[in-house]
């Protein structure tokens, strides 16, 4: 494709569309939470209908204003992804290094879609919410029941009490971590190193004996 500008963008739409279609697949077919749980690979591997009111894992901001501040800064958050994206392809970056920009701004702007329409057009913004613009929740399914139950009691501090390790995730989040994990891993490949003090005049006497 001769334009970048087209390549990178639509693959951050093309994974907008996925993280949507997979929610709204989800929405329209699966009851909500445990009763329309769906087993794939045993007991550790489901697909599972739930809502995430704030970050990953479940975090959240307090106060009446939590969910407004954390809308807004996602909305922040893309432009800047956005812009360092356009400034990566002007400057011919490693393509691996930008398709892993354009993925993560594709999956950021999908959980943001969730926070700013879907209060309105699902009506899953929480209870007492003052708006349900910008107060929606994030659709997620994928569920890795990884353990859960008591700890013994003979561990410190945590024995004897009740623990669920059990990420839930959409195609969102899973593009975010894995383009995150790929930058974390190739990075030192695609950094390109700083000039050293010598190698201007090295290519200034390269071009003198070429003359």
């Amino acid at each position: 494709m001769k334009n970048p500008y087209i390549k990178y963008f639509g693959l951050s739409l093309l994974v907008l569309g996925l993280d949507q279609l997979t929610k709204m697949l989800v929405h329209f077919n699966m009851e909500y939470g445990i009763q329309g749980q769906i087993i794939l690979m045993g007991n550790w591997l489901k697909l599972h209908y739930t809502l995430n009111p704030g970050m990953a894992f479940g975090l959240e901001l307090g106060g009446d204003n939590g969910k407004l501040l954390l809308t807004t800064f996602r909305i922040i958050a893309m432009g800047g992804i956005g812009y360092y994206l356009v400034y990566l392809i002007k400057n011919k970056m490693p393509a691996g290094y930008i398709t892993c920009i354009a993925l993560i701004l594709g999956g950021a702007v999908g959980n943001l879609f969730d926070s700013v329409f879907y209060g309105v057009m699902l009506g899953n913004s929480p209870e007492g919410s003052p708006t349900p613009w910008l107060h929606g929740q994030v659709v997620d399914m994928i569920y890795f029941d990884i353990w859960e139950g008591f700890m013994p009691d003979w561990i410190p501090f945590f024995g004897g009490q009740y623990y669920a390790f059990w990420p839930i995730f959409n195609v969102a989040d899973a593009t975010i971590f894995c383009s995150i994990t790929t930058l974390l891993i190739f990075n030192h490949k695609w950094t390109l190193p700083e000039s050293q003090p010598g190698d201007k005049a090295k290519a200034v006497s390269a071009e003198s004996t070429e003359s």
